[in-house]
This record gives C-alpha cells, sequence and structure tokens, in this order.
C-alpha cells in the first residue's frame, strides 16, 4: 500500500524514540508516541464513519492531538480542513456546508452552538480541546497505536484550506498530496534543515505557514520542534537558547525587537530566521540585523500555492524583496488585461506555475478558470516586479491597485516612502471613491512614539519623491492597523472605514 503524503512525512519516523515535539510543559513526545497517538485517532475517525476521500473540518487549538489530528487524516485518506479559532458559528456554517464535512471536530465550548447546525447538515461532531481531552481522543484511546495505511496516490487531495474572503465569499482551496510533499522537500532542502534541527513552533497550525510549511518541513527533514500553542514573548525568550531555526511572522520579531532580553547572545547559536504571511519592514531588517547578526530570511507564498520563493539561504538576503523563485516553480510577471509577459521592472500581476500550484477552488469551477490558467500558471492576484538581478518585489494585490484619474497607483510606491518619514512606524495606502477621480489616494499612518508625526512635512516629502497624482489627498493617523491573525494588513477594513471621506453629504 502507498500513501505518499503519510509515508514520507510521518511513516519513515515508525519506531524512531527520537524527539519530535518539546511542549511548553517540559513534555517531550517522541515521534513513536506521535505516531501512535495518530494511529488511534485514525481509528476513530473510521467509527465515526469517516471514508477516504471525506472531509475533515477541525475548529480546535494548537495541541500535539490536533497535530496528530492531521496525521490520522493523511493515515486515513480523509481531506483535511483546518479553520481558523477566531471563525463566528455563522462563517464555521459556510464552511461546514461547502466543503460537505462528514465530520466537524470542535472545541467543547462551541459544542452546543454546533450541534444543530452540523446535525442538520448531516454531519457528525467531535471535540478535542487543548488539553488533549474530549470525544475524539476518548474514542481514540482505547484503539490499538497501529493502523492500516490508506492506499492514496500523489494526486488525491490532502486538504483544503480557505482563502480569507475579503471579496465575496471564502474559496475552499483543493491542495493534493504532491502540492504538500513537493513544497515540503524544496523547503526543507532550500533551508538546509536537517534532523539536527530543532524549530522554534509559535505559529497556529490552521494556516499554511504553521502547519504546511513549519510541520511538514520539520517532518520531511526529521527535525524536532519547540511547540508553543501561540507566541508568548516569554516563552520565546526562554526557549531561544534550545532552538536553532524559527519561522515567524512579522509581528514576532518586532515585538522580540522590543524586548531588552533579545541579545546577540540569545541568538548567537541560532541558524536561521524566517518571515513570512506579511511583508516585514525595511526598519525591521536593519533592527534585527544590528541587535542579533542574524539577516531574517524572507519568503513568498499564499494559500493555493504554498512557497513560491525565498530570499537564498547562501548569498544576498534583500530586504523589501521575496528572492527567487523555488526550484522546480516558474514565476512571471504579466500585463493585467491580456496575460502578455511584462519585460524586466515593469509591475504587472504575478502568475506562478509548479507542482505547488493547487487543483482548483472546491466546487467553484468558474473561479478556477478564471485564476487557474489552461497551461498551468496561476494567477495569483498579486502585483510584483523582478529587478535587474533577478529578485521579486512585491508591490501590492492587484484589488489595491488605484486608479485615479485614468492612473494606475500602486499602494507600495507611496508606502515605501512614507515609512521613512521621521515619526513613522508603518503605512497603508488605500484608494476611496472621490467624485471627480473614481478613486483618490489616502495614507493612513502609525507612529513609533518616538516623535510627533509632522504631516506638511510628510507631504513635502511626498511632493519630492512622487508625481502629484500619486500624492495621497489625505494623510490620517491612528494607533494600530487592523490585521488577520497572520498579521496581513487588511486594508479592505480601512476603505470601509474610509469610503466616505470624499463622497459629498
Amino acid at each position: 500500500m502507498a500513501n505518499p503524503l503519510f509515508d514520507q512525512l510521518f511513516g519513515k519516523h515508525a519506531g524512531k524514540t527520537t524527539p519530535f515535539l518539546h511542549l511548553a510543559s517540559g513534555a517531550i513526545l517522541t515521534h513513536a508516541e506521535f505516531l501512535g497517538q495518530a494511529a488511534q485517532i485514525a481509528h476513530a475517525l473510521t467509527e465515526f464513519g469517516l471514508k477516504p476521500g471525506d472531509r475533515l473540518a477541525a475548529q480546535i487549538e494548537k495541541s500535539p492531538e490536533a497535530l496528530a489530528l492531521y496525521a490520522a487524516c493523511a493515515q486515513a485518506g480523509v481531506i483535511f480542513l483546518p479553520l481558523n479559532t477566531a471563525y463566528t458559528v455563522d462563517e464555521l456554517t459556510y464552511f461546514i456546508e461547502n466543503s460537505g464535512a462528514a465530520l466537524v471536530v470542535c472545541d467543547a465550548r462551541s459544542e452546543a452552538a454546533l450541534t444543530p447546525i452540523v446535525t442538520g447538515l448531516g454531519a457528525r461532531l467531535a471535540t478535542l480541546n487543548a488539553d488533549g481531552s474530549g470525544s475524539l481522543t476518548a474514542t481514540a484511546k482505547s484503539k490499538p497505536s497501529t493502523f492500516d495505511i490508506v492506499d492514496r496516490s500523489a494526486d488525491d487531495l490532502a486538504a483544503f484550506l480557505y482563502t480569507s474572503g475579503t471579496t465575496g465569499r471564502s474559496k475552499g482551496a483543493m491542495l493534493t498530496q504532491a502540492n504538500l510533499l513537493s513544497n515540503a522537500e524544496t523547503l526543507a532542502d532550500c533551508w538546509r534543515f536537517t534532523d539536527a534541527d530543532v524549530l522554534l513552533h509559535a505559529l497556529p497550525i490552521f494556516h499554511t505557514h504553521g502547519l504546511f510549511v513549519a510541520t511538514n518541513v520539520s517532518l520531511i527533514a526529521g527535525s524536532s520542534m519547540i511547540f508553543l500553542p501561540k507566541f508568548d514573548l516569554d516563552a520565546m525568550i526562554g526557549n531561544l537558547p534550545k532552538a536553532t531555526a524559527m519561522m515567524g511572522v512579522p509581528t514576532f520579531y518586532t515585538r522580540l525587537l522590543d524586548d531588552d532580553r533579545f541579545t546577540r547572545d540569545l541568538t548567537s547559536h541560532m541558524r536561521l530566521f524566517v518571515s513570512g504571511s506579511a511583508p516585514l519592514l525595511a526598519e525591521t531588517h536593519v533592527r534585527f540585523e544590528e541587535r542579533t547578526g542574524h539577516r531574517i530570511l524572507e519568503r513568498y507564498g499564499m494559500t493555493e500555492t504554498n512557497m513560491n520563493t525565498s530570499n537564498p539561504y547562501e548569498g544576498e538576503r534583500r530586504a523589501g524583496t521575496v528572492g527567487f523563485p523555488l526550484p522546480g516553480v516558474e514565476l512571471k510577471i504579466t500585463n493585467p488585461d491580456n496575460g502578455a509577459a511584462l519585460p524586466e521592472g515593469e509591475v504587472g500581476q504575478i502568475e506562478v506555475r509548479g507542482p505547488n500550484v493547487f487543483k482548483g477552488y472546491w466546487q467553484m469551477p468558474e473561479k478556477t478558470a478564471a485564476e487557474l490558467r489552461e497551461d498551468g500558471f496561476f494567477i495569483t492576484g498579486d502585483l510584483g516586479k523582478i529587478d535587474a538581478d533577478g529578485y521579486i518585489h512585491i508591490v501590492g494585490r492587484n484589488k489595491d491597485l488605484i486608479i485615479s484619474g485614468g492612473y494606475n497607483i500602486y499602494p507600495k510606491e507611496i508606502e515605501l516612502i512614507l515609512d521613512e518619514q521621521p515619526g513613522v512606524l508603518e503605512s497603508a495606502v488605500i484608494g476611496v471613491p472621490h467624485p471627480d477621480f473614481g478613486e483618490t489616494v489616502v495614507g493612513v499612518l502609525v507612529g513609533n512614539g518616538g516623535g510627533e508625526i509632522r504631516l506638511p512635512d510628510i507631504e513635502a516629502a511626498i511632493s519630492a519623491s512622487l508625481a502629484r497624482f500619486k500624492h495621497p489627498r489625505k494623510l490620517i493617523v491612528i494607533d494600530q492597523l487592523p490585521r488577520n491573525t497572520m498579521g496581513k494588513v487588511q486594508k479592505n477594513k480601512l476603505r470601509d472605514m474610509y469610503q466616505d471621506l470624499f463622497v459629498p453629504a
């Protein structure tokens, strides 16, 4: 029997007494113990009536058991659908109904609210709590610690990940075994992961970053993980001396830099710091290198593709860029109107093709056809350019493009200038409705606490740097930018907040 995903990520560690998860409690779960737990859960899934190809939706806190559920789904041929723990019952109803999930696994706190919904949709419900208790593990406890692996092929679906749905309903990206495996193999090789590595893991595991990048790379390399329930500054600083690598979102790095305990000595033994899921400010790159001597490695990926590009492990890790296409991944910049490839240095939409690119959107053939070309190139929705040295720069999202008076304006170009101004920590540039121009530019600023933000000086700096049509018609200072759970700025919320600025009353 063959099951590539299970065999290459999990099965090859059978019988190993090597550490896999170092837990916050100080306990250690070996590879063999973890696999035994996964096998028991796979038996429980069978008892709950799941068959190969069925979907399992899970909205649960991060725990070893939650990770074992992922392994159990791979072993049993069940399609795993991890869901953000912040989703409301209304949002969950859509995901459960759209995916046709046969089993929903939730925290016991959500059981009463979800039971009538799940029952009404003809599915079953099981619970799994942060401490490992719940009806799922209660059922699993008495089961054997081995499970006959279900036969699956590389092209079979392994997971659904739902996109954030900032424009319309969320779409279920269908990821195959080959999608996940090819990316894990490539990243482990590019980032030099081995069985000697210990990864500091404080990311959520309902997202591609924490699950299909951090965890899969560790598994395929035979590394172990310091498996923290969430980002906790004291826990991060306490555990860094035991780690060799860390993956995080920009917020992780800014919070570490704000603490005096985060020193060059604390990080002297570290091999690699990786950042993703949101852009890292150039200022953070500089501060981090000055403080630690390490240069953060930034990469670029998305729900539908996992990782597409990476700054080099050896060579210049260039701030403000996401490096080069990964081996086996093709990337091109195209004209959004006709799909024609654009020359070096020109801004256009980013398209990618490779073994990492998803199979399509679940039950949305029109959306799939609109975004996944017949030749295999996926239209990412991101805007970018490739510089003379081949480094890829992300300029923004296609939907963030501002068209004012017929001119295309790329927010990133303005944000780079705003971020450099005295007193400014970060900025977000958005387009809002305007009676004369259709749209106009608004700059939203957050202070760094180090001094007053002088708007007239900032306006003068913009005037000296940018054509007049790109100038923000208004600059607004707020306490913080709205972000999603992975630290990505939610410009759609800013557009909603300021959509009436120039609309006549």
